[in-house]
């Protein structure tokens, strides 16, 4: 559910992150399924992928035979959004552990199988982070609250933007544009900035006397 965010998902914080990864993600008392609902937000997240693209992931993709995982997957060109282009994600350390714990419930063709044949859906996707968010009174998150947090996270970061759209898949830098979250603070800190044009620490009659010259000399060649 997506609250007065004119249809844009939550980005949520580092906080809110670690509540619903440590709290809403892992309320079952076996682990089992928790170990499940962490792995495939840790992909959405780390990777900044679409739910779609997580959700139809195949297990070859991740892991080798061996079991290890892949130090880079694989979003297909087929499941991808337009199906523009088959992209590369690396492997960061933090998604690397969630897929190490994971691997025992991989599904043999899907990473996420369903429950009765083929992948998760989307939509049970979403049920699951829904109950997960209000389980620790986050409101405002969707499926799609990770793919923003991430791009909007390189971007504050200083990632460039032709770099970030290599990782999001977007056909074009202005559609990126459109996800990434400018917060107040840096409104206010972009304002701030033209601080360095104020004559601070000078003396402002000097530019009205200079200006007071400039007048009478023109007068006088008049």
């Amino acid at each position: 559910m997506k609250i007065n965010r004119h249809g844009r998902a939550k980005v949520l914080t580092q906080s809110e992150i670690q509540l619903i990864f440590s709290h809403g993600l892992d309320n079952d008392r076996d682990g089992y399924a928790g170990r499940r609902h962490r792995a495939l937000f840790g992909v959405c997240l780390f990777s900044a992928c679409r739910i779609r693209e997580c959700c139809t992931l195949q297990t070859q993709d991740i892991y080798t035979l061996k079991g290890n995982v892949r130090p880079q997957f694989v979003i297909r060109k087929s499941n991808t959004k337009g199906k523009l282009a088959t992209r590369a994600i690396p492997v960061i350390e933090d998604l690397r552990r969630l897929l190490v714990e994971y691997y025992p419930q991989r599904g043999d063709d899907y990473l996420f199988p369903g429950r009765s044949h083929g992948h998760i859906s989307e939509d049970a996707a979403a049920r699951i982070l829904r109950v997960a968010c209000q389980q620790v009174d986050i409101f405002g998150v969707s499926s799609h609250s990770f793919r923003r947090t991430a791009l909007t996270q390189m971007s504050n970061a200083g990632i460039p933007l032709r770099v970030i759209q290599e990782i999001s898949g977007h056909r074009n830098l202005e559609q990126l544009q459109r996800y990434l979250e400018v917060s107040e603070d840096q409104v206010l800190g972009a304002a701030a900035s033209l601080a360095m044009l104020s004559p601070v620490g000078e003396d402002t009659n000097k530019y009205e006397l200079q200006n007071n010259v400039q007048l009478t000399k023109m007068t006088l060649d008049d």
